[in-house]
């Protein structure tokens, strides 16, 4: 219920602040002169960027189950899922969420959370993870992700990642309204300067949008290996796990879901759009919770 209200609120603040900035600066009225509907286009561009973001985090279990091919365990086959998911069981009892699904899938070494709400998540292990690491290592993993589940990290980057894709529908928009009026001197309606530079803004404010949120993602990587750290009572075997992960060949996650897996590869530029810092700052930040 909190997390549908914070939604709902969201919603109406972008709303709110898209307005009085425009008001602010004078641009809001220019533009309703000119005849273009403010109002309008701000709850438009509200809908339009958080719609996709939020079915998306409701559709997320399903999807992640159907893209990787995970398993549910619903009766442990043996003594490791019997661990497995004692293991869940108790990490979740004290981080303070209701028992996730657990779910195991082939692949390499990766491991993942997701889920709409707190007490109805997901947390898949790949096969590739637990035939690499011990049991100590795995369950530093399995403590990462249960303090994304208890952190509401997945409704956290549902939240930003829609209110980016408000600001981009937004301003690319006023921006072609204000070329196609101003350079390409269209009088009446819409003509093909607006289509034109809307699509060309959207790209570039995209990106820009791409490198904001996978700013915030790496942020909830560090409070996870914390979050973790704090479970186990020690940093210790989340940075183990992190040594051993970073000598392997982690597997890639379908892309929707690629925020949400143990560890990202991207280097150089294209480490600014990486949804995980590097293995090396992750394990100097747990490092530095060692108590002296």
């Amino acid at each position: 219920m909190k997390r549908i209200v914070l939604f709902l609120a969201t919603n109406i603040a972008v709303g709110v602040v898209l307005s009085i900035v425009l008001s602010v600066l004078g641009v809001g009225r220019y533009l309703a002169g000119s005849g273009l509907n403010i109002g309008g286009l701000a709850v438009f561009s509200v809908i339009v960027g958080f719609a996709g973001s939020f079915i998306s985090l409701l559709l997320s279990k399903t999807t992640a189950m159907w893209t990787t091919g995970a398993r549910v365990i619903e009766t442990p086959q043996g003594a490791d899922e019997r661990w497995i998911v004692d293991t869940v069981r108790r990490l979740a009892e004290k981080a303070g969420v209701a028992m996730p699904t657990v779910a195991i899938y082939e692949g390499a070494p990766n491991a993942f959370a997701t889920g709409a709400f707190r007490d109805s998540a997901l947390v898949a292990v790949s096969t590739g993870l637990l035939q690499s690491m011990t049991h100590d290592e795995v369950e530093a993993v399995l403590g990462h992700e249960l303090s994304h589940v208890a952190n509401g990290d997945m409704v956290t980057l549902t939240l930003i990642q829609g209110t980016v894709n408000t600001f981009v529908v937004f301003l690319s928009r006023v921006v072609g309204y204000v070329v196609d009026r101003a350079v390409f001197r269209t009088e009446r309606g819409l003509g093909m300067g607006y289509y034109a530079t809307v699509i060309v803004c959207q790209i570039l404010f995209g990106v820009a949008a791409s490198i904001i949120v996978a700013w915030f993602s790496r942020q909830r990587e560090f409070r996870a290996d914390a979050g973790s750290a704090t479970l186990l009572g020690t940093p210790r075997q989340m940075i183990d796990a992190l040594r051993r992960l970073g000598g392997l060949e982690h597997g890639a996650l379908p892309q929707a879901f690629q925020a949400h897996g143990i560890a990202d590869a991207s280097e150089g530029f294209m480490a600014l759009f990486a949804s995980h810092p590097p293995i090396e700052a992750r394990i100097q930040a747990l490092e530095n919770r060692r108590p002296s």
